[in-house]
């Protein structure tokens, strides 16, 4: 019996199975190991698990926790600046989409990065003399992929391996890093330009839910809605009945406070403080939205178009200053979402606050609400009632 080329005669669509399984498996790796347990140490892993997914990454990618896990960091610290080792926005679409591997590639030379945003990542006696050893600059694992991938499928196999070293660095480093901040939708208004490409998490293991990450980015879920899918945290959920993982952080769950007892206190102020980005997207929705809506209704003015509407919606961080201009032409025409935009900002100033002491900021709130609760505009008093009896459930797996 020849050792060259064991399953070389299975059906073509035997080896497409294959490599769809492999491949995710990786990606699997990348999101589980990579992202939610070693970058946002989100979720504990068994060591078992961990390990398991170090030699597949070390095997399939060449990949070292070390650098992944510090470039990624980074890039949350400076998302969308000029320091950022993968943005769109600064790169364009095009260079991240296509060469994002290789801004990784440059990103995770810099030793200072590694030094600053790499801590506390796997220092063993393997990672020192096995994953990240000098020797073929630390691609044995995807040396010996090729080999095993000859042995077992022979010439199909090298096909299989080509497959294999270019999926990760496309959607990893370029579809998720590119597109994830360039199209699709958003669920909350966070500060970058985060989105979900698509909301059924499968294809890159629920890392599509991009903006649902940067909102709640120490969360071991990204799904945030019931009709969103996350793959990836339908793995976790099954590693942790087999008591192989152990979830730790989710995003807040809101809950009100009953009817007689609303009135602002610490608890409040503490969930707005702690899930200021669902309660700006809540706030757009429904005090921006409907006023920009009654607006519009009366107004004769082409100012209110759907290019405006996405404009006046937007984070206000991220509207250009070419931009801004626009914005205050349409304002100075409309009363009421002038008024209930400049509350935004207010809210804004109070968040921005950080070395406030829990006394001043439970006051400004209380006087944000009742100054909202005097404004005459419907959506805003009802927002001021909605924060009022704001808080979050205690977070559970």
């Amino acid at each position: 019996m020849s050792f060259y080329g064991v399953f070389s005669h299975m059906p073509w669509w035997g080896y497409v199975v294959y490599t769809v399984v492999v491949t995710h498996i990786t990606m699997i790796a990348i999101t589980v190991f990579l992202h939610r347990s070693q970058a946002h140490r989100a979720v504990d892993l068994h060591p078992a698990v961990a390990h398991f997914f170090r030699f597949w990454l070390w095997m399939t990618t060449g990949m070292k926790t070390k650098e992944w896990v510090a470039v990624h960091r980074k890039h949350h610290a400076k998302c969308e600046t000029a320091e950022d080792p993968h943005s769109p926005v600064i790169e364009g679409i095009t260079t991240v989409l296509l060469e994002g591997a290789e801004l990784y590639r440059y990103a995770k030379k810099d030793p200072e990065t590694l030094e600053k945003y790499g801590k506390g990542t796997p220092n063993d006696w393997l990672e020192k003399h096995v994953y990240s050893t000098p020797f073929m600059r630390g691609k044995q694992g995807v040396v010996l992929l090729y080999l095993l991938s000859v042995i077992l499928f022979g010439v199909p196999g090298i096909i299989i391996w080509g497959v294999q070293m270019i999926w990760t660095p496309f959607f990893a480093a370029g579809v998720i890093n590119g597109i994830g901040h360039y199209f699709g939708y958003r669920n909350f208004e966070c500060p970058d330009a985060a989105r979900n490409i698509f909301p059924i998490g499968i294809l890159v293991a629920g890392e599509e839910l991009h903006n649902n990450h940067h909102t709640y980015g120490n969360s071991a879920k990204l799904s945030v809605h019931w009709w969103e899918f996350d793959i990836g945290w339908m793995y976790i959920k099954l590693l942790s009945y087999c008591k192989l993982a152990m979830p730790k952080r989710l995003p807040p769950k809101v809950c009100r406070k009953p009817r007689a007892a609303v009135g602002m206190d610490l608890s409040n102020v503490e969930a707005i403080i702690n899930n200021k980005i669902a309660v700006f997207s809540e706030y757009t929705r429904k005090v921006i939205k409907p006023v920009f809506k009654n607006e519009k209704r009366g107004a004769a003015s082409k100012l209110f178009s759907l290019r405006m509407k996405k404009l006046i919606l937007r984070n206000p961080a991220l509207v250009k200053e070419s931009q801004r201009e626009k914005l205050r032409v349409l304002l100075n025409q409309a009363r009421e979402l002038k008024v209930v935009c400049s509350y935004r900002d207010r809210l804004n100033q109070i968040w921005s606050k950080t070395a406030t002491s829990n006394k001043e900021l439970t006051e400004a709130f209380q006087d944000w609400c009742r100054q909202a609760e005097k404004s005459g505009i419907d959506a805003l008093q009802n927002f001021a009632h909605y924060i009022r009896a704001y808080r979050l459930k205690k977070k559970s797996a």
